[in-house]
Protein backbone atom coordinates (compact mmCIF):
# COMPACT_ATOMS: atom_id res chain seq x y z
CA UNK A 1 0.00 0.00 0.00
CA UNK A 2 1.41 3.79 -0.76
CA UNK A 3 2.36 5.69 2.21
CA UNK A 4 2.00 8.89 -0.18
CA UNK A 5 -1.00 7.94 -2.24
CA UNK A 6 -2.53 9.88 -4.98
CA UNK A 7 -5.52 11.63 -2.85
CA UNK A 8 -6.27 10.24 0.40
CA UNK A 9 -10.13 10.26 1.84
CA UNK A 10 -11.68 13.61 1.39
CA UNK A 11 -14.95 13.00 2.73
CA UNK A 12 -15.28 13.88 6.32
CA UNK A 13 -17.02 12.79 9.26
CA UNK A 14 -18.47 16.60 8.76
CA UNK A 15 -19.49 15.34 5.23
CA UNK A 16 -20.74 12.14 6.25
CA UNK A 17 -23.12 13.74 9.11
CA UNK A 18 -24.55 16.31 6.68
CA UNK A 19 -25.14 13.53 4.05
CA UNK A 20 -27.25 11.09 7.20
CA UNK A 21 -28.84 14.60 8.05
CA UNK A 22 -30.13 15.54 4.92
CA UNK A 23 -31.41 11.60 4.05
CA UNK A 24 -33.41 11.39 7.46
CA UNK A 25 -35.24 14.72 6.98
CA UNK A 26 -36.74 14.00 3.15
CA UNK A 27 -37.39 11.08 0.63
CA UNK A 28 -36.71 13.83 -2.35
CA UNK A 29 -33.21 12.74 -3.85
CA UNK A 30 -32.87 13.48 -6.99
CA UNK A 31 -32.04 16.95 -9.35
CA UNK A 32 -33.89 18.96 -6.93
CA UNK A 33 -33.45 21.99 -4.12
CA UNK A 34 -30.15 21.25 -2.82
CA UNK A 35 -28.61 20.85 -6.68
CA UNK A 36 -29.85 24.28 -6.96
CA UNK A 37 -28.65 25.67 -4.01
CA UNK A 38 -25.05 24.10 -4.58
CA UNK A 39 -25.12 25.70 -8.10
CA UNK A 40 -25.74 29.25 -6.50
CA UNK A 41 -22.72 28.21 -3.67
CA UNK A 42 -20.73 27.49 -7.05
CA UNK A 43 -21.30 30.40 -8.92
CA UNK A 44 -20.54 32.98 -5.84
CA UNK A 45 -17.49 30.90 -4.96
CA UNK A 46 -16.35 31.40 -8.86
CA UNK A 47 -17.72 34.72 -8.91
CA UNK A 48 -19.88 33.83 -12.51
CA UNK A 49 -23.96 34.31 -12.87
CA UNK A 50 -25.21 30.72 -13.62
CA UNK A 51 -23.77 26.95 -13.25
CA UNK A 52 -25.37 23.44 -13.56
CA UNK A 53 -24.53 20.91 -11.34
CA UNK A 54 -23.84 17.70 -13.78
CA UNK A 55 -22.92 14.16 -13.18
CA UNK A 56 -19.13 14.27 -13.86
CA UNK A 57 -16.97 17.26 -15.33
CA UNK A 58 -16.71 14.66 -18.67
CA UNK A 59 -20.86 15.09 -19.48
CA UNK A 60 -19.62 18.48 -17.71
CA UNK A 61 -17.91 19.81 -21.25
CA UNK A 62 -19.39 17.47 -23.57
CA UNK A 63 -22.62 19.49 -22.18
CA UNK A 64 -21.07 22.55 -22.81
CA UNK A 65 -19.92 21.76 -26.38
CA UNK A 66 -23.02 20.60 -27.49
CA UNK A 67 -24.61 24.14 -26.20
CA UNK A 68 -22.22 25.88 -27.73
CA UNK A 69 -22.48 24.15 -31.45
CA UNK A 70 -26.39 24.57 -31.17
CA UNK A 71 -26.72 27.96 -30.26
CA UNK A 72 -23.66 29.39 -32.45
CA UNK A 73 -24.74 27.27 -35.53
CA UNK A 74 -21.13 25.23 -35.73
CA UNK A 75 -21.82 22.86 -38.56
CA UNK A 76 -20.07 19.17 -38.90
CA UNK A 77 -15.86 19.81 -39.67
CA UNK A 78 -15.75 23.06 -38.10
CA UNK A 79 -12.57 23.15 -36.13
CA UNK A 80 -11.78 23.08 -32.55
CA UNK A 81 -8.26 23.82 -31.17
CA UNK A 82 -6.97 21.35 -28.65
CA UNK A 83 -3.74 21.11 -27.07
CA UNK A 84 -1.81 17.37 -27.16
CA UNK A 85 -1.70 16.89 -23.86
CA UNK A 86 -5.09 16.63 -22.05
CA UNK A 87 -7.65 14.51 -20.44
CA UNK A 88 -9.59 12.66 -23.01
CA UNK A 89 -12.78 13.77 -22.84
CA UNK A 90 -11.99 17.36 -23.94
CA UNK A 91 -11.17 15.39 -27.06
CA UNK A 92 -13.89 12.87 -27.47
CA UNK A 93 -16.73 15.41 -27.61
CA UNK A 94 -14.83 17.30 -30.13
CA UNK A 95 -15.41 14.13 -32.59
CA UNK A 96 -18.78 12.90 -31.21
CA UNK A 97 -20.14 15.92 -32.08
CA UNK A 98 -19.16 16.15 -35.76
CA UNK A 99 -16.25 18.92 -34.94
CA UNK A 100 -12.60 18.65 -36.41
CA UNK A 101 -9.73 18.37 -33.64
CA UNK A 102 -7.20 20.72 -34.30
CA UNK A 103 -3.94 19.34 -31.91
CA UNK A 104 -1.27 21.71 -31.47
CA UNK A 105 1.67 21.09 -29.54
CA UNK A 106 1.80 22.45 -25.43
CA UNK A 107 4.86 24.15 -23.61
CA UNK A 108 7.04 23.34 -20.75
CA UNK A 109 6.31 25.67 -18.37
CA UNK A 110 2.37 26.16 -18.28
CA UNK A 111 1.40 22.93 -20.23
CA UNK A 112 -0.86 24.30 -22.34
CA UNK A 113 -0.66 25.73 -26.26
CA UNK A 114 3.15 26.60 -27.51
CA UNK A 115 2.40 29.95 -28.52
CA UNK A 116 5.34 29.25 -31.48
CA UNK A 117 3.33 26.47 -32.29
CA UNK A 118 -0.79 28.10 -33.23
CA UNK A 119 -1.83 27.24 -36.21
CA UNK A 120 -3.68 29.70 -38.67
CA UNK A 121 -6.63 30.85 -37.06
CA UNK A 122 -8.47 30.53 -40.01
CA UNK A 123 -11.49 28.35 -39.64
CA UNK A 124 -10.69 27.89 -35.72
CA UNK A 125 -14.54 28.41 -34.74
CA UNK A 126 -13.76 27.21 -31.22
CA UNK A 127 -10.36 27.43 -28.56
CA UNK A 128 -10.66 25.16 -25.73
CA UNK A 129 -8.43 26.17 -23.50
CA UNK A 130 -7.37 23.02 -20.08
CA UNK A 131 -5.95 25.03 -17.37
CA UNK A 132 -3.58 21.49 -16.85
CA UNK A 133 -2.95 19.83 -13.75
CA UNK A 134 -3.24 23.28 -11.96
CA UNK A 135 -1.25 25.69 -13.94
CA UNK A 136 -3.27 29.00 -14.95
CA UNK A 137 -2.84 29.91 -19.03
CA UNK A 138 -2.99 33.52 -20.50
CA UNK A 139 -5.83 33.47 -22.26
CA UNK A 140 -5.33 36.63 -22.96
CA UNK A 141 -2.64 36.53 -25.94
CA UNK A 142 -4.69 33.19 -27.14
CA UNK A 143 -6.95 35.48 -27.77
CA UNK A 144 -4.87 38.09 -29.44
CA UNK A 145 -4.27 35.33 -31.97
CA UNK A 146 -7.77 33.82 -32.16
CA UNK A 147 -10.21 37.16 -31.70
CA UNK A 148 -12.84 35.48 -33.55
CA UNK A 149 -13.02 32.10 -32.14
CA UNK A 150 -15.17 31.14 -28.79
CA UNK A 151 -13.29 30.58 -25.91
CA UNK A 152 -13.94 27.48 -23.70
CA UNK A 153 -12.57 26.40 -20.27
CA UNK A 154 -11.74 22.97 -18.80
CA UNK A 155 -10.41 23.50 -15.29
CA UNK A 156 -11.27 20.23 -13.68
CA UNK A 157 -8.91 19.71 -12.28
CA UNK A 158 -7.49 23.39 -11.20
CA UNK A 159 -10.06 24.80 -9.22
CA UNK A 160 -9.11 28.27 -7.76
CA UNK A 161 -6.84 29.06 -10.46
CA UNK A 162 -6.81 32.98 -11.16
CA UNK A 163 -5.49 35.29 -13.31
CA UNK A 164 -2.90 37.84 -13.03
CA UNK A 165 -5.42 40.13 -11.05
CA UNK A 166 -6.79 37.21 -8.75
CA UNK A 167 -10.09 37.00 -10.91
CA UNK A 168 -10.68 33.25 -10.67
CA UNK A 169 -10.27 31.50 -13.94
CA UNK A 170 -13.88 30.33 -15.41
CA UNK A 171 -15.61 33.45 -14.51
CA UNK A 172 -15.36 35.63 -16.81
CA UNK A 173 -12.70 34.73 -18.78
CA UNK A 174 -14.58 32.27 -21.26
CA UNK A 175 -18.10 31.84 -22.68
CA UNK A 176 -18.25 28.39 -20.48
CA UNK A 177 -16.07 26.67 -18.06
CA UNK A 178 -16.29 23.30 -16.51
CA UNK A 179 -15.14 21.50 -13.45
CA UNK A 180 -14.87 18.24 -11.88
CA UNK A 181 -15.42 17.22 -8.55
CA UNK A 182 -13.97 13.34 -8.82
CA UNK A 183 -12.88 11.74 -5.99
CA UNK A 184 -9.34 12.83 -6.58
CA UNK A 185 -10.09 17.01 -7.52
CA UNK A 186 -9.51 19.57 -5.52
CA UNK A 187 -13.08 19.07 -4.15
CA UNK A 188 -15.16 15.79 -4.20
CA UNK A 189 -18.85 14.91 -5.19
CA UNK A 190 -17.69 11.18 -4.99
CA UNK A 191 -18.63 11.83 -9.08
CA UNK A 192 -19.88 15.03 -11.06
CA UNK A 193 -19.19 17.91 -12.31
CA UNK A 194 -20.21 21.92 -13.07
CA UNK A 195 -20.44 24.31 -16.13
CA UNK A 196 -20.33 27.72 -15.30
CA UNK A 197 -21.10 30.61 -17.68
CA UNK A 198 -21.97 34.47 -17.44
CA UNK A 199 -24.28 33.54 -20.77
CA UNK A 200 -27.84 33.40 -19.84
CA UNK A 201 -28.82 32.34 -23.07
CA UNK A 202 -26.38 29.49 -23.30
CA UNK A 203 -27.02 28.47 -19.50
CA UNK A 204 -31.24 28.17 -20.35
CA UNK A 205 -29.91 25.87 -23.27
CA UNK A 206 -27.77 23.80 -21.16
CA UNK A 207 -30.57 23.78 -18.21
CA UNK A 208 -32.84 21.83 -20.71
CA UNK A 209 -30.13 19.74 -22.68
CA UNK A 210 -29.05 18.64 -19.61
CA UNK A 211 -32.07 17.14 -18.89
CA UNK A 212 -33.24 15.77 -22.41
CA UNK A 213 -34.38 18.62 -24.45
CA UNK A 214 -37.33 19.22 -21.46
CA UNK A 215 -38.71 22.70 -21.58
CA UNK A 216 -39.81 22.11 -18.25
CA UNK A 217 -36.15 22.43 -17.03
CA UNK A 218 -36.04 26.04 -18.16
CA UNK A 219 -36.15 28.98 -15.72
CA UNK A 220 -39.74 28.94 -14.58
CA UNK A 221 -40.58 32.24 -16.70
CA UNK A 222 -38.90 30.83 -20.01
CA UNK A 223 -40.50 27.40 -19.57
CA UNK A 224 -43.97 29.59 -19.41
CA UNK A 225 -43.17 31.24 -22.76
CA UNK A 226 -41.96 28.37 -24.40
CA UNK A 227 -45.52 26.40 -23.28
CA UNK A 228 -47.23 29.13 -24.83
CA UNK A 229 -45.51 28.75 -28.17
CA UNK A 230 -46.94 25.07 -28.50
CA UNK A 231 -50.28 25.07 -27.08
CA UNK A 232 -50.46 21.45 -28.81
CA UNK A 233 -48.20 19.72 -26.92
CA UNK A 234 -48.43 18.82 -23.14
CA UNK A 235 -45.98 21.12 -21.60
CA UNK A 236 -45.06 18.75 -18.74
CA UNK A 237 -43.70 16.52 -22.09
CA UNK A 238 -42.18 19.32 -24.33
CA UNK A 239 -39.41 18.91 -26.09
CA UNK A 240 -37.49 21.54 -27.19
CA UNK A 241 -33.91 20.11 -28.32
CA UNK A 242 -32.04 17.17 -28.34
CA UNK A 243 -30.53 16.43 -24.57
CA UNK A 244 -28.98 13.94 -22.33
CA UNK A 245 -29.72 12.74 -18.71
CA UNK A 246 -26.66 14.84 -16.98
CA UNK A 247 -28.40 15.07 -13.79
CA UNK A 248 -27.09 14.96 -10.50
CA UNK A 249 -28.56 14.10 -7.67
CA UNK A 250 -29.22 15.95 -4.34
CA UNK A 251 -27.01 13.89 -2.16
CA UNK A 252 -24.06 14.76 -4.14
CA UNK A 253 -25.20 18.35 -3.93
CA UNK A 254 -25.28 17.93 -0.04
CA UNK A 255 -21.51 16.93 -0.48
CA UNK A 256 -20.80 19.09 -2.82
CA UNK A 257 -22.15 21.70 -0.27
CA UNK A 258 -19.90 20.61 2.81
CA UNK A 259 -16.88 20.18 0.83
CA UNK A 260 -17.13 23.44 -0.88
CA UNK A 261 -16.54 25.43 2.96
CA UNK A 262 -13.06 24.07 2.68
CA UNK A 263 -11.68 24.57 -0.36
CA UNK A 264 -10.16 28.01 -0.10
CA UNK A 265 -8.02 26.52 2.88
CA UNK A 266 -7.38 23.47 0.70
CA UNK A 267 -6.19 25.23 -2.38
CA UNK A 268 -3.57 27.29 -0.24
CA UNK A 269 -1.84 23.96 1.18
CA UNK A 270 -1.79 22.48 -2.71
CA UNK A 271 0.05 26.14 -3.60
CA UNK A 272 2.53 25.57 -0.61
CA UNK A 273 3.31 22.52 -1.08
CA UNK A 274 3.56 23.26 -4.85
CA UNK A 275 6.07 25.82 -4.62
CA UNK A 276 8.02 23.85 -2.07
CA UNK A 277 8.65 21.27 -4.07
CA UNK A 278 9.86 23.13 -7.09
CA UNK A 279 11.86 25.52 -5.73
CA UNK A 280 14.18 23.15 -4.31
CA UNK A 281 14.47 20.22 -7.14
CA UNK A 282 17.28 20.54 -9.23
CA UNK A 283 16.69 22.74 -12.23
CA UNK A 284 19.39 20.88 -14.53
CA UNK A 285 17.96 17.67 -14.06
CA UNK A 286 13.52 18.26 -14.24
CA UNK A 287 11.81 20.95 -16.04
CA UNK A 288 10.23 23.71 -13.83
CA UNK A 289 6.75 24.73 -14.38
CA UNK A 290 5.29 27.94 -13.90
CA UNK A 291 5.92 28.93 -10.22
CA UNK A 292 3.00 31.86 -10.30
CA UNK A 293 0.99 32.51 -7.37
CA UNK A 294 -1.67 32.23 -9.56
CA UNK A 295 -1.75 28.60 -9.87
CA UNK A 296 -3.88 25.67 -7.89
CA UNK A 297 -1.73 22.79 -7.93
CA UNK A 298 -3.10 19.27 -8.57
CA UNK A 299 -0.51 17.35 -8.45
CA UNK A 300 3.22 17.56 -8.99
CA UNK A 301 4.60 16.72 -12.22
CA UNK A 302 8.29 15.40 -11.95
CA UNK A 303 9.64 15.84 -15.85
CA UNK A 304 13.29 14.83 -16.21
CA UNK A 305 15.20 16.45 -18.52
CA UNK A 306 17.12 13.27 -19.93
CA UNK A 307 14.80 10.36 -20.73
CA UNK A 308 17.27 7.93 -18.98
CA UNK A 309 16.49 8.93 -15.95
CA UNK A 310 12.85 8.03 -16.09
CA UNK A 311 13.59 4.47 -15.25
CA UNK A 312 15.74 4.50 -12.04
CA UNK A 313 12.84 7.93 -10.90
CA UNK A 314 10.21 4.95 -11.60
CA UNK A 315 12.38 2.55 -9.24
CA UNK A 316 12.97 5.34 -6.48
CA UNK A 317 9.32 6.07 -6.33
CA UNK A 318 7.95 3.18 -6.02
CA UNK A 319 10.17 1.14 -3.44
CA UNK A 320 9.47 4.68 -1.26
CA UNK A 321 5.93 3.79 -1.56
CA UNK A 322 5.01 6.68 -3.76
CA UNK A 323 2.28 6.50 -6.02
CA UNK A 324 2.45 8.16 -9.70
CA UNK A 325 0.78 8.18 -12.95
CA UNK A 326 1.18 10.01 -16.02
CA UNK A 327 1.81 13.18 -17.07
CA UNK A 328 -2.35 12.99 -17.83
CA UNK A 329 -2.26 11.09 -20.86
CA UNK A 330 1.43 12.16 -22.06
CA UNK A 331 1.02 12.55 -26.09
CA UNK A 332 -2.90 11.93 -26.71
CA UNK A 333 -2.02 11.41 -30.44
CA UNK A 334 -0.03 7.87 -29.27
CA UNK A 335 -3.46 6.50 -28.46
CA UNK A 336 -5.16 4.05 -30.86
CA UNK A 337 -7.96 6.19 -31.38
CA UNK A 338 -6.40 9.49 -32.46
CA UNK A 339 -4.57 7.42 -35.00
CA UNK A 340 -5.46 9.82 -37.28
CA UNK A 341 -4.00 12.40 -36.39
CA UNK A 342 -0.14 10.75 -35.37
CA UNK A 343 1.71 12.57 -37.39
CA UNK A 344 1.51 15.94 -36.04
CA UNK A 345 5.08 16.92 -34.75
CA UNK A 346 4.27 17.25 -31.12
CA UNK A 347 8.03 17.25 -29.73
CA UNK A 348 7.10 18.66 -26.04
CA UNK A 349 3.77 16.68 -25.72
CA UNK A 350 6.60 13.71 -26.69
CA UNK A 351 8.62 14.96 -23.42
CA UNK A 352 5.64 14.67 -20.89
CA UNK A 353 4.73 11.34 -21.99
CA UNK A 354 8.50 9.85 -22.13
CA UNK A 355 9.92 11.74 -19.56
CA UNK A 356 7.58 12.28 -17.20
CA UNK A 357 5.07 11.26 -14.55
CA UNK A 358 3.13 13.11 -11.57
CA UNK A 359 2.66 12.62 -7.43
CA UNK A 360 -0.26 13.57 -5.82
CA UNK A 361 -0.64 17.17 -4.03
CA UNK A 362 -3.22 17.46 -1.37
CA UNK A 363 -4.24 19.10 1.64
CA UNK A 364 -2.99 15.77 3.37
CA UNK A 365 0.43 16.26 1.97
CA UNK A 366 2.86 17.69 4.62
CA UNK A 367 6.20 20.16 4.56
CA UNK A 368 8.16 16.82 6.08
CA UNK A 369 6.66 14.37 2.75
CA UNK A 370 7.25 17.53 0.09
CA UNK A 371 11.21 17.64 1.81
CA UNK A 372 11.44 13.78 1.98
CA UNK A 373 10.75 13.49 -1.95
CA UNK A 374 13.13 16.76 -2.86
CA UNK A 375 15.89 14.91 -0.51
CA UNK A 376 15.03 11.31 -2.59
CA UNK A 377 14.99 12.92 -5.62
CA UNK A 378 18.56 15.66 -5.06
CA UNK A 379 20.81 12.27 -3.82
CA UNK A 380 19.94 9.86 -6.27
CA UNK A 381 19.04 11.17 -9.85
Amino acid sequence: MATWPLMSCAITPEDKADLVAFIQSTDMYTNGARVIEFEQAWSTWLGCRHSLFVSSGSTAVFLLLAAVKELHGLKAGDKVLVPACTWVTNVSPVIQLGLEPVFCDINLSDFSFDLDKLPSPEGIRVVFVTHLLGIGVPIEALRARFPDAIFLEDICESHGVTDSKGVRLGASSSLGSTFSFYYGHHMTTIEGGMVSTNDTELYELMRIKRSHGMARNHSPEVYAAEAARFPHIDPRFLFLTDGYNFRNTELAAVLGLSQLKRLGAHIEIRRRNFRRFFTAIDPEKFYIPNLSETNSSFCLPIICKKAEDMPRLKKLLEAAGIETRPIVAGNLLLHPFLAKWAETPVPNANILNSNGVYVGNSQFVTDAQVDSLVALLLDNV
